[in-house]
């Protein structure tokens, strides 16, 4: 007994200790609130008052606006082809060394943040490697898990979550589309009849060991399998009728995808700021006004898979595009926009902070980014722009330096899919289908200055009239196309492939 008592003793001295030490060497980690962590960035702008965000119920007494007679209170757009110091920006090189770097700086300083010089390493390992059937397609699906490391600041993990599924009855490698969501495997391989059985037969001895009531009831219904196989795909059945999955249209056509989790990079929420990748660079801390917000954050981890899928030789890594849809469709524009290398996206339904203009006020409005339940998605920089009482005054949307035309212009002329729905089926006006056009109208000079096309009509903003649902705009690298479903890209990925693939030059093969 006193021997145990000693043992105990000595592990509760040697935690302490180790705590006491992990005090010293380490910034302690700040674990806040939402509301505090915001709070927190407004005291460090000088910001007393933030104007209340719009509500998303169209009968409420502050409902957003959907009048577009007064939509655009600031209508002309800063010019995409006008450098800083006033030059017309009139060619290629002029665009890649003076205008595309002033536009980043910008878009850092104020909307989405910087990545810190400091941001640690990722080392990447295929965790499991399974081969499955999708469908009708033989793939091979791997678990690839990111490890970051925290060496710099061990009280904070990191592990990046991805799936990488390619097809293997196409001679590859295979363009692979990246996708934010939440990866698992498509169809696990099931094991053999021979292997199930051993495996209910070490189940039942296990239970029975654990309970042993489970014998009486074993015995009484002996053929009862606890363990069963899902069913095998039945490869001569008709096909389901409509749109096959969005993956297995990607298989079909030859294509891998990649699933990566954002949630594993960094949490969608304010009081996650000081975990995450971005909690980690910081030790813990909250953030500066000009570090980068989440939509940064998912987008560095995007560039981090790629890495990853640059090594894999299944995967054309020069043919990876990058999707989402919602606040992930703000994350895949930042992320092809900022990372040149991912050679195509497809941006769905993205709204305020994506393809749709700041500086509209018409259904979501910079206010409701700068309040705190989307704050976190931002620089903190950007809350000045949805300031009411501050030391600098006020701020609207119309004081940015930048707006959305020139994040998708940072894109070219690399290929960019622009995908909306309609309100009928719940994608909702909030989300300003019309402004995302007016931007993807005015984002085009800089695709032709690049030498490619844009959506084929003119660049005037201004009176360029939205084309009606189920208009296809698919014969440049910038492309627009409004389906008739909802809040989903879905209905627009047998549009989206066969644009891909032409202009990605890419021929399906068959396996030999």
């Amino acid at each position: 007994m006193k021997t145990k008592t000693l043992l105990l003793l000595c592990v509760c001295v040697t935690q302490s200790l180790l705590a006491q030490i992990d005090s010293t060497k380490y910034p302690r980690l700040l674990t806040w609130t939402t509301q505090q962590d915001h709070d927190n960035m407004k005291q460090q702008l000088g910001i007393k008052k933030l104007r209340p965000g719009p509500s998303g119920n169209e009968s409420a007494p502050n409902h957003a606006n959907y009048d577009d007679a007064i939509a655009d209170p600031c209508p002309q757009l800063p010019d995409v082809l006008t450098t800083q110091n006033g030059k017309k920006v009139t060619s290629a090189e002029m665009w890649w060394n003076q205008r595309r770097p002033e536009l980043i700086e910008a878009f850092e300083k104020e909307v989405y943040g910087r990545i810190p010089q400091n941001v640690p390493k990722v080392n990447w390992t295929v965790k499991i490697t399974d081969r499955e059937f999708v469908g009708r397609t033989p793939v091979i699906a791997k678990q690839i898990i990111g490890n970051v490391d925290n060496s710099a600041y061990p009280l904070i993990n990191v592990n990046i979550n991805m799936m990488l599924v390619v097809p293997t009855n196409v001679k590859g490698p295979v363009p692979v589309l990246m996708m934010y969501g939440r990866p698992s495997f498509p169809a696990p391989a099931q094991p053999s009849p021979d292997d199930l059985e051993k495996i209910n037969t070490s189940f039942k001895e296990m239970m029975i060991q654990a309970n042993p009531e489970m014998k009486a009831i074993f015995e009484k219904y002996p053929a009862y399998m606890p363990i069963t196989r899902l069913p095998a795909p039945n490869l001569f059945a008709p096909p389901p009728a409509g749109d096959l999955p969005s993956t297995e249209q990607l298989l079909a056509a030859g294509w891998g995808y990649a699933t990566i989790d954002p949630a594993s990079i960094q949490a969608d929420n304010g009081a996650g700021l000081t975990r995450g990748i971005i909690g980690l660079t910081n030790k813990g801390q909250a953030r500066k006004p000009e570090d980068w917000g989440a939509l940064r954050a998912w987008a560095w981890g995007a560039a981090r898979g790629l890495d990853y899928l640059e090594t894999d030789p299944l995967v054309d890594a020069k043919k990876v595009g990058i999707e989402g849809v919602s606040r992930y469709g703000k994350a895949a524009l930042v992320t092809l926009a900022f990372e040149p290398r991912f050679a195509l996206g497809l941006i769905g339904s993205s709204g305020k902070g994506g393809t749709t203009l700041h500086r509209r006020v018409f259904g979501e409005a910079v206010e409701s980014l700068t309040g705190s339940g989307e704050y976190h998605w931002m620089a903190g920089n950007y809350l000045k722009y949805g300031t009411e009482e501050s030391s600098f005054g006020t701020k609207t949307g119309c004081d940015l330096p930048v707006d959305s035309h020139e994040l998708i212009a940072l894109c070219a002329p690399r290929l960019a899919f622009i995908s909306y729905g309609i309100p009928e089926k719940g994608d909702a006006r909030w989300l300003d289908q019309k402004g995302s056009y007016m931007a993807t109208i005015a984002a085009g000079v800089v695709y032709k200055l690049l030498g490619v096309k844009d959506l084929g009509v003119s660049n005037d903003y201004k009176t360029e009239k939205m084309p009606p649902m189920l208009t296809d705009l698919l014969n440049g690298e910038l492309a627009w196309r409004q389906h008739d479903g909802g809040h989903t890209d879905g209905p627009n990925f047998k549009h989206f492939i066969p644009w891909a693939t032409r202009l990605l030059k890419y021929e399906r093969k068959s396996a030999q």
